[in-house]
């Protein structure tokens, strides 16, 4: 089975074009190695997997032959992910905001005074 195929029976991407995508992008690695969307899994194989900020490590338990629901979608893989405190869920969870209101600030051109400012710092 492709493991943009397993990924996405596992519920861990919500479309196969996702899980592609991901892999494409190199957040998809195989025992250890990054893997391409058309890379063959097998049970036992390890996938660490980024999806946001966290990595989830997943060690392949089975492989389904169609679609799960969400409660048997987790008895495909078993999950070593380690449990993060709250104080750094808390912490990403601020840094995810801010990064958003920097977006917000940053679209479209720069004004006279943002381009000002900016020269300033590059030494201009």
């Amino acid at each position: 089975m492709r493991i943009d195929k397993w990924l996405k029976m596992a519920r861990i991407f919500k479309s196969r074009e996702e899980a592609a995508r991901a892999c494409d992008l190199g957040r998809v690695k195989l025992n250890g190695y990054e893997a391409k969307s058309s890379k063959v899994v097998k049970v036992g194989d390890e996938v660490v997997v980024k999806v946001e900020n966290l990595y989830r490590t997943l060690t392949i338990k089975e492989l389904p032959t169609r679609g799960l629901s969400a409660k048997d979608a987790k008895l495909v893989y078993d999950e070593k992910t380690p449990d993060l405190p709250p104080e750094v869920i808390e912490m990403m969870k601020y840094q995810a905001a801010e990064d958003r209101r920097r977006q917000r600030e940053m679209r479209g051109r720069p004004t006279k005074k943002t381009r000002r400012e900016l020269d300033k710092w590059r030494g201009k």
